[in-house]
């Protein structure tokens, strides 16, 4: 599974990017049972990203023979609660 996450946005305007092949991961099991676990390929759209200062985050997910983008703001709201435990694993903190 190829995951692609992006992130930007923010007052320091700050930019974080992570790809990853779960196949080349010891934890590559963990963060693709996460990922199912969060039914990512049919869970809701969250709602669209407003404004400059808030970071926002981009995750795609490649399985080969699905591929989907989930975009969310950083904002503490559902969605960010939602998608969070996938960049915090990415980021080596989950």
């Amino acid at each position: 599974m190829k995951i692609s996450v992006k992130g930007s946005g923010g007052f320091a305007g700050t930019v974080e990017h992570y790809e990853v092949d779960t196949a080349r991961l010891a934890q590559g099991e963990a963060i693709e049972s996460l990922l199912q676990n969060l039914d990512f390929f049919h869970a809701p759209e969250p709602p669209p990203v407003v404004g400059a200062d808030i970071p926002h985050w981009e995750i795609t997910v490649d399985d080969g023979q699905q591929c989907r983008t989930v975009e969310f703001a950083e904002d503490g709201g559902p969605a960010c609660a939602r998608w969070k435990p996938v960049i915090d694993r990415l980021r080596g903190g989950g």
